[in-house]
């Protein structure tokens, strides 16, 4: 099966770069602006910051609900024209927060900005370039995440900057700015998609529904594997400076660990684009499920000596894992369809990122530092969950190979 690209002659890398930086911007003005913001917000309007990330929860569980529905018509239409739409949506819910005076507004905006995040973040990303490059998508969705995972880099410090020299209402001005001068023309600048191919349409038969009878219980398995990641990574990175505090680092020992999570995330992106690349997705999911518990161990083992290292695991497994949400459902189930297998499977994922770093704040309080071991469970289960599936999958089922 090919999905052709039509409506421009725009090279891979080209494409990249472009999605990649719309991306970052998407990124640094949804999901990485409370972590600025909240206390400004907060201060101004006269609430706790727990409304803010209480907020972000919400738009990220609206995110989730909308990713089926928004990868089906990715999947029907192409994504350009989507990821666009995204941008005016992510620049109101900004232009929203911004004249902010209440909790009415507040939430208002965010439940805007959530809509845009089910529209605009990786998941509409990924099932793009698999709309355009059909089978042959993964080197581009690596790429895309190589780009925007400086969103955090990038965008912390612009926001920062904005809010002390201009403050926090201004600050998500400019943002939605950016994404009307900036990132619309970028998301513009992607090809279009030509309708799929009529081998692409579901067949039937008995083969074809024993092939979804095989397909739904990988889908089971792919929903809880991105669930339990979600549910680490979101809950760690919450955690992590206290954490490493509680295992006897010093301030500095863990502010030094943890400015590795980012190099390490994107040293594993490269190596997925590089090494791994030859290899079945499923092994850098396997890997990257293996990272965290590997990291725990040292940490336990060594102390805060070793907290630079349990960082730079845990921050690789990161990396790749985010890699995977796209590859491995290509991978195992191919291109036709791609959007709403993935917005199915990132549904579950999308509730434990929400909830995760309350549940793990609650565990430090009645655990402590045992908490980590919980984080190094989750990650063995899902490692258990990807030895369940096949590099064959794809094959058995669609009830044949792909052309």
């Amino acid at each position: 099966m090919r999905l052709l690209m039509t409506g421009g002659t725009a090279s891979p890398l080209a494409v990249v770069i472009a999605l990649g930086s719309a991306q970052t911007i998407a990124w640094a003005s949804s999901y990485y602006l409370p972590a600025i913001l909240a206390a400004p917000i907060a201060h101004d309007l006269g609430l706790a910051p727990t409304y803010l990330f209480g907020a972000l929860s919400g738009a990220l569980v609206i995110s989730g609900l909308l990713g089926p529905r928004v990868g089906h018509a990715i999947d029907t239409f192409g994504g350009r024209s989507l990821l666009a739409v995204s941008n005016l949506v992510f620049a109101a819910g900004l232009l929203l927060l911004s004249v902010s005076h209440g909790v009415a507004l507040l939430i208002t905006a965010w439940i805007l900005l959530g809509i845009g995040m089910g529209m605009g973040l990786y998941e509409a990303a990924f099932a793009t370039l698999a709309r355009i490059y059909g089978a042959n998508a993964r080197a581009t969705i690596t790429g895309i995440t190589l780009i925007a995972g400086f969103a955090s880099t990038l965008g912390w410090p612009l926001t920062t900057w904005l809010a002390s020299e201009y403050g926090w209402r201004a600050a998500c001005q400019v943002w939605a700015v950016i994404h009307i001068g900036l990132a619309l023309p970028l998301n513009l600048s992607l090809p279009r998609a030509a309708p799929l191919d009529q081998d692409s349409r579901p067949g039937t038969g008995a083969s074809q529904h024993s092939g979804r009878q095989s397909e739904s219980f990988a889908m089971m398995l792919l929903a809880y594997i991105f669930a339990a990641a979600s549910f680490v990574s979101s809950g760690v990175s919450a955690i992590l400076p206290t954490m490493l505090v509680a295992f006897g680092a010093t301030p500095a020992q863990a502010l030094f660990a943890g400015a590795l999570v980012g190099p390490a995330q994107v040293g594993a992106r490269l190596l997925e684009a590089g090494w791994l690349s030859r290899f079945h997705p499923l092994l850098s999911a396997r890997l990257a499920m293996l990272m965290n518990p590997l990291g725990v161990l040292a940490l336990v083992a060594g102390g805060p000596w070793l907290a630079p290292a349990f960082t730079v695991l845990y921050g690789a497994g990161n990396g790749i894992i985010t890699i995977a949400r796209g590859t491995l459902p290509l991978a195992l189930f191919g291109p036709a369809g791609f959007g709403r297998r993935v917005g199915m499977i990132s549904l579950p994922s999308r509730a434990t990122g929400a909830f995760a770093p309350l549940a793990l704040g609650l565990m430090v309080e009645h655990f402590g530092s045992n908490a980590l071991w919980i984080s190094a469970l989750a990650s063995v289960s899902a490692f258990a969950a990807l030895l369940l599936l096949r590099a064959d999958q794809n094959a058995q089922a669609t009830g044949g190979e792909h052309s």
